[in-house]
């Protein structure tokens, strides 16, 4: 998304995934980046993704083009949900809460 869309286009965006609907055309290098720094810490894949303590209530991570879905678990530490927000900030990406539909977007950068 450019940073100059609106949350609706946010929205309209989550609303094609849920449909199915995938952009075909190269990885975002930002989204790339996102999903492995996350997983680095938090892995989406083998053994250590259904552990115990593992944020995810849903593995692997839904990846695509230029967005990542993430269900966590009910009891999901804050430090992942702050890890998720640094990295968001730090790659300029946009957080879409799913549970009420709200926008998070990049927070603006001093200069």
């Amino acid at each position: 998304m450019d940073k100059t869309d609106p949350p609706d286009a946010v929205r309209a965006a989550n609303a094609r995934c849920a449909r199915g609907e995938h952009p075909q055309r190269p990885a975002d290098p930002r989204v790339v980046a996102f999903y492995d720094a996350l997983t680095s810490d938090y892995p989406d894949r083998g053994p250590r993704a259904s552990a115990a303590g593992s944020p995810w209530a849903v593995a692997p991570l839904h990846a695509a083009a230029d967005h990542i879905e993430m269900r966590l678990q009910d009891d999901c530490p804050d430090v992942v949900l702050e890890t998720i927000e640094r990295l968001a900030g730090e790659l300029n990406l946009d957080l879409l809460d799913l549970q009420d539909g709200t926008v998070y977007p990049p927070p603006a950068r001093v200069r």
